[in-house]
């Protein structure tokens, strides 16, 4: 079924079997505990909180919303250092022929380790939180770092990365061209790429990246277990590569299998590379041209990961492209919450999925949509905050100045 209301374009798959071969072998369990593992031992490390919203949940009639709030994770406002980070441990582990054990973060820190691996620089591009990671995680185990952004990162963003060591290097265009500029200048120096998007034979490091991220996924489970919920019915989850989107779903399809929960993939219309690759309709990934121009920096790719896509195809349920007013709203719903909810301060990345689903509670055009997702009184709904407050300035336009409205044909009151 495809559909357009109120500039939301939606795609939902007819109910099938699915194949969850790839998701059991790259995203179970047992790899998720061993992501955790390591995330552990890192010098800051805490479990991020499961945030329930009972009564936005009693508004829109589901049975609850939880959001998954990464906006604090190791002070650095992003999910993203997870996957850098464990992609950095792996990629060390093998170097040092230490692969399929534990290794501790103290031991890859040390002067030791320096000395048998030598003088490494990692290198990526970014859109900004990406970048951020990488160049924290590199810093404290000691190497050198350069990321690549385009020319329309925000200099906060810019800002941000330097002050953890980073050499920045900014590149016309947009964050592809920016991928395929690190690509090159790093064959040419000899640097190693922690890049969460796939290519040809480039596809074991963004396979560790996207496993570093199962570590807020089992932190989710064990969080759902102590409220009494055996596993969420809904997932509404972002996407710029696929990287994060991939995760989440394969986690959740190599644990449950055909009873994982239904998995909504979210993007901007301006940069909705995965949503056309589902048009598309023949399982290739397709990409998206033009500026990316759109206030979800974190989520302005043009070309999907071949990688992640191949997981979407197959387990992914629907897939819906939303304009950037549906992410400003989402913020200020998460930064106004109703008496008794708790406040989470979201990007713009963070906070689209809220957007997108409060839409399709509240639009009467949506209700096609609304019913063939199945979101009703039993409902418990998920939402990964994947930012926070990343940009100040542009998070006081939206919030303080109301950037980005809502058109008020749009307007709808519960």
């Amino acid at each position: 079924m495809t559909g357009t209301h109120q500039e939301i374009s939606y795609i939902v798959r007819e109910p099938h079997q699915k194949n969850t071969k790839l998701a059991e072998e790259l995203f179970s369990m047992k790899q998720a505990q061993c992501s955790r593992r390591f995330h552990r031992q890192i010098p800051g490390y805490r479990m991020s909180p499961l945030q329930g919203l009972p009564n936005l949940a009693a508004m829109f009639g589901v049975g609850g919303i939880w959001t998954k709030d990464e906006s604090s994770r190791l002070q650095l406002n992003s999910f993203k250092v997870l996957g850098g980070s464990f992609a950095l441990y792996r990629y060390l582990q093998k170097l040092l022929g230490l692969s399929g054990s534990d290794t501790s973060f103290e031991y890859l820190a040390s002067q030791e380790v320096k000395d048998k691996v030598g003088d490494l620089t990692f290198a990526s591009a970014t859109d900004g939180n990406h970048g951020r990671g990488i160049a924290w995680a590199a810093k404290r185990l000691g190497f050198k770092c350069v990321i690549y952004v385009h020319s329309e990162t925000s200099v906060r963003r810019i800002d941000a990365i330097k002050s953890n060591g980073a050499k920045v290097v900014i590149v016309d265009g947009n964050y592809d061209d920016a991928v395929r500029q690190v690509a090159a200048d790093a064959e040419k120096h000899g640097w190693i790429i922690i890049s969460d998007t796939s290519w040809d034979n480039y596809t074991e490091i963004p396979t560790w990246i996207m496993q570093g991220y199962l570590t807020l996924l089992a932190e989710t489970q064990e969080q759902f277990s102590g409220v009494g919920i055996v596993k969420p019915t809904h997932l509404f989850i972002q996407a710029g590569v696929g990287a994060l989107a991939a995760s989440v779903i394969g986690f959740y399809h190599a644990l449950f299998g055909q009873d994982a929960p239904k998995c909504i993939v979210v993007e901007p219309d301006k940069a909705s590379c995965i949503y056309e690759s589902a048009l598309a309709g023949d399982g290739k990934p397709h990409s998206v041209g033009g500026s990316l121009d759109t206030i979800m920096a974190g989520l302005a790719c043009g070309d999907p990961s071949p990688l992640a896509w191949e997981i979407l195809n197959e387990d992914a349920d629907a897939f819906i492209k939303v304009p950037d007013y549906i992410a400003a709203k989402g913020m200020r719903m998460y930064a106004t919450p109703l008496n008794g909810d708790p406040l989470i301060i979201s990007g713009e990345s963070g906070a689209v999925t809220l957007g997108a689903f409060a839409s399709i509670m509240q639009y009467p055009g949506l209700k096609e949509l609304k019913e063939a997702l199945g979101l009703d009184k039993e409902s418990q709904v998920l939402f990964i905050n994947t930012e926070g407050n990343t940009d100040p300035i542009h998070f006081r336009q939206i919030i303080w100045e109301g950037a980005n409205p809502v058109p008020k044909e749009y307007w709808h009151n519960l």
